[in-house]
Parts: C-alpha cells; sequence; structure tokens
C-alpha cells in the first residue's frame, strides 16, 4: 500500500472525544469507532474505545398544582413518586407539624387537600395495646397520631360508620370530623389556619365530611392505599428511609457521566 493511501484512510477513522452526550433511552447508545488500520512502518492507528452515550436522569415529581404545603411534605411526596414506593396506589401525605391532609392519585397528580384534626399529645408512636382498650381509659398523653407508613383501606368501625383504615392494630382512622362533641368545638378548630388548635382527637385523624366524600372515598374505593404520617419528633429520612430526589438524581448523573478509561494504544 502506498503512503498516499494509507493517509487518504487514516482520515476517514472517526475519533470520539470523552465528552458527556445524551441519548434516546436511559440505557444510552453505544458509538463504536473504525477498526485498527497498521501502516508500513508496523505502528497503528489508535482505536477508539466504546463510549457510552447517557440521558441525565430527571427525577419524578408529585403535583401539587397550587397547593400551600410544608417543604417535608413536599419532599416526601415527591420520593414517594421518583421511588415509586406507593406501588402504584392512590396515597396520602398527612402533615401533622401542619395539620394538613393532602391526598394524591397514584400517579402523583394531587386529588384534595384539606386541614385536619390530630391526636391531642405531641408524639409520633402509638403506645402498646392501645388499640385494644376503651376510649375513656386512655390518657391525654396517650393521644398520639402514630407516625409511618401504613396500607389503607375503607372500612368501618363499630358504629357502622364509613371509615378509612390507616392501622387497624392501634384503632387509627381517618374519617369525618366528630361533632357530637360540642364542648370540643372540632368544627370550628377545622375552620382556623393554627395547627396547634387541631390537637384534639384519640388519634384519629378527622377531615371535612365533604372532603372525605369527595377525595378520600372515591380515592380508595376498590383499591387499597398509602398513607404517610410525617412524624414531628425525629426526621421523616429516618421514619420512611426515603432520599431528596434532587440528591439522588444528582448523584445517579454523576455516576453515568463518568467517562470510559482511554483505550491503549497499539505499538507502544
Amino acid at each position: 500500500m502506498s503512503i498516499v493511501n494509507v493517509l487518504c484512510f487514516a482520515q476517514a477513522i472517526t475519533v470520539v472525544t470523552p465528552q458527556q452526550s445524551t441519548a434516546a433511552d436511559d440505557a444510552g447508545q453505544v458509538s463504536r469507532a473504525s477498526p485498527t488500520v497498521a501502516a508500513q512502518s508496523g505502528s497503528a492507528v489508535p482505536a477508539t474505545s466504546q463510549r457510552k452515550a447517557v440521558t441525565l436522569y430527571s427525577p419524578k415529581r408529585a403535583n401539587f398544582k397550587n397547593e400551600q404545603t410544608s417543604r417535608e411534605a413536599r419532599q416526601i411526596a415527591d420520593w414517594v413518586v421518583d421511588s415509586g414506593d406507593n406501588r402504584r396506589m392512590p396515597f396520602v401525605i398527612v402533615d401533622k407539624a401542619d395539620a394538613k391532609v393532602f391526598v394524591f392519585y397514584a400517579d402523583g397528580r394531587i386529588r384534595g387537600a384539606a386541614r385536619a384534626l390530630l391526636g391531642l399529645a405531641r408524639g409520633d408512636d402509638a403506645v402498646p395495646g392501645i388499640g385494644n382498650r376503651k376510649m375513656s381509659s386512655i390518657r391525654p398523653e396517650e393521644r398520639t397520631t402514630p407516625a409511618g407508613r401504613f396500607v389503607a383501606s375503607l372500612g368501618r368501625n363499630m358504629s357502622g360508620a364509613e371509615i378509612l383504615w390507616v392501622d387497624y392494630d392501634t384503632a387509627i382512622s381517618m374519617h369525618r370530623v366528630v361533632t357530637n362533641r360540642p364542648k370540643e368545638r372540632r368544627l370550628q378548630r377545622l375552620a382556623t389556619r393554627t395547627p396547634l388548635d387541631k390537637r384534639i382527637s384519640y388519634g384519629c385523624i378527622n377531615v371535612p365530611a365533604k372532603f372525605f366524600n369527595k377525595v378520600v372515598r372515591p380515592s380508595f374505593s376498590g383499591t387499597n392505599g398509602i398513607v404517610y404520617v410525617l412524624p414531628e419528633t425525629r426526621p421523616a429520612q429516618e421514619v420512611f428511609g426515603s432520599y431528596d430526589v434532587e440528591e439522588h438524581a444528582r448523584q445517579k448523573n454523576l455516576g453515568q457521566a463518568a467517562p470510559a478509561p482511554p483505550a491503549p494504544v497499539a505499538g507502544k
């Protein structure tokens, strides 16, 4: 082969630089260089290594629309959607610190939100065996709404009233606001914007009757769902094993964007 032919052939080789690029799917695409060409002198034109084109990971997020929410409630809702922790079921975020309930479709779109009444006592754990005790025996400091992840379903209480069972073992449910105790002024408490006013129940989550009828009941009709009760005495990450979706995406993209090591050059 003449020197002219070797030079012409070498110019046709495609060289791939180690830069980050995007692809049509998460798996990426592989770009391959032309094969090594041997010159008359016995040396070789460097072979380019395979380069994996990657798509930057963009975290999924819950859609709160125009609802005002705390940072922690938004972080947990985003994590639920991004991780798929709700297992394609409707889910609820109960923000105890803000005394507010958010109900979502399985895909993370908000279906409705409302103020809620919660357990009188501050705390994230239920007293062992409390679900089997008479209400009259439950002391004020024991009236907590426990934090955690609960598989919830519609049911009925001992009086036959429709409720959403949150944690059957501790007798915690979400139901229409109780109005048969006038001295507790539960309807008036629901109407205020002060979270402290909402601490009155034995542990159950009281919501407006219209909200239960129009949002909660349709969401859980014919299906289970997940209720996430946010903690107020310890970090949410400790309770749920959750992560910040932005940081998770950043770490994932750093791992994908790491360039492959250069291929060895023949003849050296």
